[in-house]
């Protein structure tokens, strides 16, 4: 039988154009670029917001409302956005769990997404060019009072959690927590790679059994995907796809200064998971596979 594959795109991330100079920054570039990659056959998009003003990130309703609403008016896709930092530069205080998540929830009520971004887990997030300079990273801070708050928003509006599975304990934290919020929808379990960051796992076939072996063990039957930061996800496709998951690619998660737009990765994706036997899903397929799970 057939794999019906979902492949999403990420388009931008927080690089800015000094670190990944083809990402789309502007509104107009976002959603050109959400169309180019739909029309290559991308059924979820997420993406950055950036402002308009400074150029910089920023997580904001107003600013994501117009963007998500044009996409979708254009193409049938699942269309998400990220969540900030519970504390970084971008914010020096600490985000309550509410502030956080202010966007994410004032785009449930106004019914724009139908996917959330949650990350079950706190992990150093390091770039292996960057350690003998000297030049620390971040520490990707996601206490679980942030994490039940997501889920229990998802559970209100009946959406489905997107878990970031940077470290093995976020699969089996996020596990646990979603059984500890009843009703929440089913997460969609993206397994998190990289060479570049120093992070989890690499991008190999032992690190995606390990993987799929947890899985089983703590949330058997669940949808997966294959994904990273600073990586080329391409070699795990054919695994993948044999082993019924599914890919994320994008200029987000690709290596820093990847010469590539964000249509040519979705179509080497594309070109690669048709060799290994797949057939891309569109967007009505993902949701009626993720309401039957």
């Amino acid at each position: 039988m057939t794999h019906s594959v979902w492949l999403e795109v990420a388009l931008n991330g927080p690089w800015s154009r000094r670190r990944q100079p083809n990402i789309p920054v502007t509104a107009d570039e976002i959603v050109a670029d959400a169309m180019a990659c739909a029309e290559a056959g991308a059924a979820i998009v997420h993406f950055h917001a950036y402002d308009p003003a400074t150029g910089r990130q920023r997580e904001d309703y107003d600013i994501y409302a117009p963007i998500i609403a044009r996409i979708r008016a254009a193409a049938d896709v699942v269309c998400y956005p990220t969540i900030p930092y519970a504390g970084s530069v971008e914010a020096p205080a600490f985000l309550t769990p509410t502030a956080r998540f202010a966007a994410v929830e004032k785009l449930l009520q106004a019914g724009l997404i139908e996917w959330a971004g949650v990350d079950p887990g706190s992990t150093n997030l390091a770039h292996r060019a960057a350690i003998g300079t000297g030049a620390a990273g971040v520490v990707y801070a996601n206490p679980e009072s942030h994490i039940r708050h997501a889920l229990e928003l998802a559970r209100r509006h009946g959406a489905t959690p997107s878990y970031a599975i940077y470290e093995p304990g976020f699969l089996r934290l996020g596990a646990a927590l979603h059984r500890a919020v009843a009703g929440t929808p089913i997460p969609v379990y993206r397994f998190m790679f990289s060479r570049d960051m120093l992070f989890g796992f690499p991008p190999t076939d032992w690190a995606l059994e390990a993987y799929l072996h947890l899985l089983a063990d703590e949330a058997p039957g669940a949808p997966w995907m294959v994904a990273g930061l600073g990586v080329d996800i391409e070699p795990l496709i054919d695994m993948t796809v044999a082993r019924g998951g599914h890919v994320r690619v994008g200029l987000e998660d690709a290596p820093l200064g990847n010469a590539a737009t964000n249509r040519a990765l979705v179509e080497a994706a594309r070109r690669r998971i048709e060799a290994a036997g797949g057939t891309l899903a569109g967007a009505a397929h993902v949701r009626a596979a993720l309401k039957a799970a």
